[in-house]
């Protein structure tokens, strides 16, 4: 088991440092104030790649491995979460298109969302369904040569300001073999765009409501085998997990970079604050937590890549872990800066504000307890 990068990751990871030193560092701060989506931004993130990481070269994509785009995204984390979690989404939109969309939609949409030329949005959280994918409301009756949509989806990343859009609908009876995903052109008629909601964090990228009324799809649009759109949902959701559990923990190691700087510059009491035993111990403890996070994220990744049958459990585990001690170490790297880190001149309230979200997204870290527990209760934990 070798725990070393390789040479390619190296690189990779030194283009995404580059990357987000250059282009996000220097302007989170005003976006997350501003609450701008830096669309342009994202577009030079595609001309390197970083829009279809894991995206089949067929389409443009990279095609690399989910550890290597792990990789990544931790390095753009570092640089401003908010908008390399919507780096995430659009890529998870872009490989869902690629492997389970018709030639008709992957000649359309692939090559155009790989380079970031057009942005997609993932459409699966409902008012009353939440978490809870297979209770969704919102449907899809077929009609001819089209399906028609109607029904509402909230917090979605990106809306109103993207292109595409896969959306989760039921075209059949409950549970979780009746929904089926497709792909949809944002503009079409019959989708309206809720207000852009307030919120506490990830303010670099829109949210809101999107409404289907009598939206028309050709059914050539459908992503996969009408009935299996759970099926997708739930492998976009392992990935999406191991991805928002990454950018926890870029944000959380930019958190203690800054941290490290500003104890070796501050003074009280006549020494730096680096010289304070009981501040050492507690970035040692952050540190600590830390390396143990990416390599559980890292580990899920490989697990997720071999198609181990465990993957969607370790996907959880890392997810419930390291967005805990993302959270906990951006909390942690706040209090060392006394009343500092309350202010807004310094990154650190806004790393504690974008990284708890990540408890909620891709299930919160209640439902991932109750995925990992239920597999030890059935199976046992001895395999794991």
């Amino acid at each position: 088991m070798n725990f070393e990068l390789n040479e390619d990751q190296v690189a990779f990871a030194d283009m995404a440092r580059a990357f987000a030193q250059n282009e996000l560092e220097p302007h989170a701060a005003e976006w997350d104030q501003t609450s701008f989506f830096p669309v342009d931004v994202i577009r030079k993130a595609g001309e390197l790649g970083f829009c279809s990481l894991y995206a089949p070269e067929s389409v443009g994509g990279l095609g690399l491995s989910r550890l290597d785009a792990s990789i990544i995204f931790e390095q753009l984390s570092m640089g401003c979460t908010s908008t390399t979690a919507y780096l995430t989404i659009h890529n998870m939109v872009t490989w869902m298109l690629a492997d389970f969309g018709t030639p008709e939609a992957v000649e359309q949409w692939g090559e155009k969302l790989a380079t970031g030329e057009l942005l997609g949005s993932y459409c699966l959280t409902e008012p009353n369904s939440g978490s809870d994918a297979a209770a969704m409301k919102t449907t899809a009756k077929r009609d001819g040569d089209h399906y028609v949509l109607n029904g509402s989806k909230m917090f979605i990343s990106g809306a109103g300001s993207t292109d595409f859009l896969v959306v989760m609908a039921r075209t059949g009876g409950e549970g979780a073999g009746g929904v089926s995903a497709f792909a949809v052109d944002a503009k079409t008629k019959g989708i309206s765009y809720g207000r852009k909601e307030e919120k506490m964090g990830w303010n670099s990228q829109p949210t809101r409501m999107i409404t289907f009324e009598d939206v028309h799809v050709p059914a050539n649009h459908l992503l996969g085998n009408e009935g299996g759109g759970f099926k997708i949902a739930m492998k976009g959701l392992d990935g999406g997990r191991i991805n928002i559990a990454t950018c926890s923990i870029g944000t959380a190691q930019q958190a203690i970079n800054k941290a490290r700087e500003y104890m070796l510059e501050r003074k009280q009491f006549g020494k730096h604050l680096a010289e304070f035993q009981a501040l050492q111990f507690r970035i040692a403890d952050m540190v600590t937590e830390l390396v143990a996070a990416r390599q559980l994220v890292r580990l899920a990744a490989s697990k997720l890549d071999a198609g181990n049958v465990d993957a969607p459990t370790y996907c959880a585990m890392a997810k419930r872990f390291a967005t805990d001690v993302g959270f906990n170490v951006c909390d942690e790297a706040l209090q060392l800066y006394g009343g500092n880190g309350y202010i807004k001149e310094y990154p650190m309230e806004r790393y504690v504000r974008d990284t708890r979200v990540h408890r909620i997204l891709e299930g919160t870290n209640e439902i991932m307890r109750l995925i990992i527990s239920r597999r030890v209760l059935a199976e046992g934990a001895s395999e794991l």
